[in-house]
């Protein structure tokens, strides 16, 4: 998998400014699952995430981790991304972006739209987009690069 830390972005809120609503609390273990998402941009699972948590909270269970990663997506800080029937996985890039899914690594990575999504569809006249998910499938560059150099 492609696994590179990445610094902060516009896109992403600094979890020393993070704002959870008045329901939740910025509780240390939010925090950390943040953090984590933040640094490697590889769109971890559940349990990816919680074996890189136990590195900083050591004490820290998966059911907590589970819990942190509803807090966040239910506050509209990270995304929840479901591939086919995979695992849900976990991206704090807020802008309107699409995924797409090497079929044979398995690595997820962001992909930019360039323009409105709305602008490149044939939608009804009146239909209002509230939510856009675009997840596209194939070979990250290594692995068209290993497929290619594979073919006789």
């Amino acid at each position: 998998m492609n696994r590179r830390a990445t610094s902060p972005t516009p896109n992403t809120v600094p979890a020393a400014t993070l704002a959870l609503g008045p329901e939740f609390r910025l509780t240390k273990q939010r925090r950390e699952v943040y953090e984590v998402l933040r640094e490697q941009r590889d769109h971890p699972t559940a349990t990816e995430v919680f074996i890189r948590a136990k590195t900083r909270v050591p004490g820290i269970s998966l059911a907590t981790v589970y819990n942190c990663l509803e807090t966040l997506t239910h506050s509209g800080l990270v995304k929840q991304v479901n591939l086919d029937r995979g695992p849900s996985r976990y991206c704090p890039n807020l802008k309107e972006h699409g995924h797409f899914h090497c079929e044979s690594c398995g690595s997820v990575s962001d992909v930019d739209l360039c323009e409105a999504p709305e602008a490149a569809l044939s939608l009804p006249r009146g239909t209002v987009v509230n939510r856009l998910d675009i997840s596209l499938r194939g070979l990250c560059p290594r692995c068209a690069k290993a497929a290619k150099a594979a073919r006789p």
